[in-house]
């Protein structure tokens, strides 16, 4: 099985769980640093893509010509149906790759917040082990189109989008179902407290205290979805 290539767009990212996930599942990794300008993969020589998150706007492309790299990217994966799966920043390039658009959110969300599973979820190969209710970690202020043809699988109380699928083997995640206790960590760490509270509606505290409550189960359902998607990198269509 050829490795399953990790897209990293934002200088704080550490992959959470994902590496230790693909590496218990005897998946191979290969990562691309998109946001450094490394040289972009080929993509005969991966079995499937993650595109992780960013703090940067998709549609910044002009001020980040690396946004528009992995824009590319991720059309040429959709259309040779290699397996794509893309978290926050990764689900709204998806949808620009696909000609939607990427609005501002209904409501910013960050910290862990309730997800609602669509029917559509209840059998998906990625998304079927999580439940209406399960707590999610959120951090984004963007939304974005459904792609023609898309099944919702997870919504949410403030914003109507959380998850989808495209085709069979394509998926999308507002949420950072990826995350774990060193990287929300780092991530508060690098905001001014004040800010934060203000712009976001919670505190640093608040968030570290949900984490507290809900990030151990959060990181089990995370560490089966990547399981899910290297047996879907070995199995595309089983």
């Amino acid at each position: 099985m050829k490795p399953i290539l990790l897209v990293r767009n934002d200088a704080m990212e550490t992959f959470g769980v994902a590496m230790d996930a693909f590496g218990d599942a005897g998946a191979s990794i290969l990562t691309w640093d998109a946001i450094g300008d490394g040289e972009r993969p080929d993509l005969d020589r991966v079995s499937a893509v993650v595109m992780f998150g960013s703090s940067y706007n998709v549609d910044e492309t002009e001020r980040h010509p690396f946004l528009g790299h992995i824009r590319e990217l991720t059309k040429e994966a959709v259309d040779r149906g290699v397996p794509y799966l893309g978290i926050c920043l990764g689900a709204q390039v998806l949808a620009r790759a696909l000609g939607k658009s990427v609005p501002e959110a209904p409501a910013r969300e960050i910290g862990f917040e309730p997800v609602t599973m669509t029917a559509a979820a209840s059998g998906d190969r990625l998304l079927g082990h999580y439940v209406t209710g399960d707590r999610v970690f959120q951090w984004h202020k963007d939304t974005f189109e459904l792609p023609d043809g898309a099944s919702v699988l997870a919504t949410g109380d403030r914003v109507p989008l959380e998850a989808c699928r495209v085709n069979d083997v394509t998926w999308a995640t507002q949420f950072h179902f990826e995350i774990d206790a060193d990287e929300i960590d780092s991530w508060l760490q690098s905001e001014d407290p004040a800010a934060l509270e203000r712009d976001w509606g919670k505190s640093a505290e608040t968030i570290r205290a949900e984490a507290g409550e809900d990030l151990a189960a959060h990181q089990i359902k995370g560490r089966e979805l990547f399981r899910r998607f290297a047996e879907v990198a070995k199995d595309p269509h089983p």
